[in-house]
């Protein structure tokens, strides 16, 4: 590959998937690096006074200063952007960063979100206890009731906020129905894609606006730095995210972007993989009698919707131990293999307990509103074998009379 091939747009819509997650976005010095390179620096020199007074008017492209451009950045939102299929993409230094940015820099004072309630805890609360102290308003949905949405949609209302597939429930959301809503009505989607990534679904191409991510998860896959990213047109990227962006710092490193970056090289290998690992112990653990949450058994009451949306339904889901938190506690306790993590989108399998840990903030009556049962556990399958898994949960739910 040339210096600039990585960079040509034409080229990179050319690429399949799995070649945009290898080469998007490479940009190569004047050294001619294999390895993309890390640009370690705050800020950036220039030779002359005319040639920096051009950049910050906006008449000459270049770098600037790293809380608004960093070239080992640039290579990461280039190559996320084309994984998505979006016009652009800006990353942040977390995944909540990512969320909460991508709301705050297009609400205002009066203005109204319709969510979805099977949510991530923290997104939840940006709702309640951020969003709010601004005078913007909000109404909780039932995310799986297409005609829920609809429903809650005020004069004021100008954004859908959802995950699908929600953390942990795995409720899905009707892509295709709910931004065709949003479209109709002059709303924006604002939709958290993290439990798929865009080689899973791409909420894009069912009419999403906006597609936010903790690259933290999948993207990264191995455990190692924070970072998230929102993927949108240009024009609102120009107008909406990128002012707000670079006026209040949440910007990602730029070694946690090449860490994402490297991690992006592997993620069509491991989504697959994980995914159908995912599926035979989510099968184990249905046949021995346990209620589980997977979208992509036939069990799971989307499990049409997620045939229709999803390339597969993603390493993580959602199982119940039938006696409660005691039990389910006990259970984790009882693992061998699989580690205890609140993490997700790790290569290696870890299992939590929702409502003591990543939901436990949302109080008891938020979890009762949002599904998350006390006996509920959630687990990120990873990429060991999955014989061995089965095996380590066997043990385990032997030792706690399951």
């Amino acid at each position: 590959m040339k210096k600039t091939t990585g960079t040509d747009p034409a080229a990179i819509a050319r690429w399949r998937p799995a070649t945009q997650a290898v080469r998007a976005g490479t940009w190569r010095s004047a050294h001619g690096e294999t390895s993309e390179a890390l640009y370690l620096t705050s800020g950036f020199t220039y030779d002359s006074a005319e040639e920096v007074a051009a950049r910050f008017a906006g008449e000459a492209e270049g770098m600037q200063y790293s809380r608004f451009k960093n070239p080992t950045v640039e290579m990461a939102q280039h190559r996320i952007a084309a994984l998505e299929g979006a016009e652009a993409c800006l990353m942040q230094a977390s995944g909540m960063a990512a969320m909460t940015s991508s709301l705050l820099c297009m609400l205002s004072a009066g203005d109204h979100v319709v969510a979805g309630r099977a949510a991530f805890g923290s997104c939840r609360w940006i709702l309640s206890n951020v969003l709010n102290r601004f005078g913007i308003t909000h109404t909780v949905v039932d995310g799986t009731d297409n005609a829920a949405w609809e429903a809650a949609v005020q004069p004021g209302t100008k954004a859908f906020f959802f995950e699908t597939p929600a953390n942990p429930t795995m409720d899905l959301v009707d892509l295709e129905f709910v931004c065709g809503l949003a479209r109709s009505k002059g709303i924006t989607t604002v939709v958290d894609n993290a439990f798929a990534t865009a080689v899973l679904q791409k909420p894009l191409d069912f009419g999403a606006d906006v597609v936010a991510y903790s690259a933290t998860k999948l993207m990264d896959g191995q455990g190692r730095v924070m970072a998230g990213a929102v993927c949108a047109s240009r024009a609102w990227i120009d107008e909406y995210l990128s002012p707000f962006q670079r006026n209040t710092g949440p910007i990602v490193a730029p070694f946690n972007a090449w860490v994402v970056m490297k991690g992006l090289e592997t993620l069509p290998l491991r989504a697959t993989a994980q995914s159908r690992n995912a599926l035979q112990v989510a099968q184990f653990l249905e046949d021995k009698g346990l209620r589980v949450l997977h979208p992509d058994l036939p069990s799971h009451p989307q499990h049409a919707l997620a045939q229709k949306q999803m390339v597969a339904a993603g390493p993580i889901f959602a199982f119940f131990a039938p006696k409660g938190q005691e039990q389910a506690m006990a259970l984790c306790n009882a693992l061998e293999l699989i580690d205890i993590s609140n993490n997700i989108g790790d290569s290696k399998t870890l299992m939590c307990h929702p409502a003591s840990t990543t939901h436990y903030n949302m109080g008891a009556e938020g979890r009762a509103e949002a599904g998350i049962a006390d006996g509920m556990l959630r687990i990120n399958v990873g990429l060991e074998d999955p014989l061995d898994l089965i095996e380590d949960l066997d043990r385990a739910l032997g030792k706690v009379g399951i």
